[in-house]
């Protein structure tokens, strides 16, 4: 009877030794998030960080869909307002959001290049806002529109 009894202390001692490991092994874990959030670059004000400042279209075909995207983040502790967009030319027509940015927001830029003109093109996209430290920002479109007697292949 008493060898029943000390095996089952001992149990019950090694099942709770086991369960601390196991709690302290979770709390270490968790600081690895806290430095991922620390990373990002916050400003004070708004804030505009873009995934890409040059967006290129390759070789594309005449007439092509000439629609792309730049994404980016209000970085800042204030709302983004971005008052406008203008592109470098008639061929390059930028559309914005016209609501406020949120602080941690992401949205997008859009432009549409025309297709329509056969060769290399290097256009820019000027983008007015309220970010602090960057009342403008330009951004880059570029490729090559092939012509209609261009080999497909």
């Amino acid at each position: 009877m008493k060898k029943i009894l000390l095996i089952a202390v001992l149990t019950v001692f090694g099942v709770t030794a086991n369960a601390q490991t196991a709690k302290k092994t979770t709390k270490t874990a968790a600081p690895a998030k806290k430095e991922v959030a620390a990373s990002t670059p916050k400003v004070e004000g708004a804030g505009m960080v873009f995934d890409n400042e040059t967006i290129d279209y390759g070789t594309v075909p005449h007439n092509a869909d000439g629609k792309r995207e730049f994404t980016f983040t209000n970085n800042g502790n204030k709302p983004l307002i971005i008052t406008n967009a203008t592109g470098s030319c008639g061929c390059t027509v930028p559309t914005f959001p016209k609501e406020p940015i949120a602080p941690g927001a992401k949205a997008v830029i859009g432009v549409k290049y025309a297709t329509d003109r056969v060769g290399a093109f290097t256009k820019t996209v000027t983008i007015t806002s309220n970010a602090e430290g960057q009342a403008s920002k330009v951004l880059t479109i570029k490729g090559n529109v092939l012509g209609d007697d261009a080999p497909k292949g």
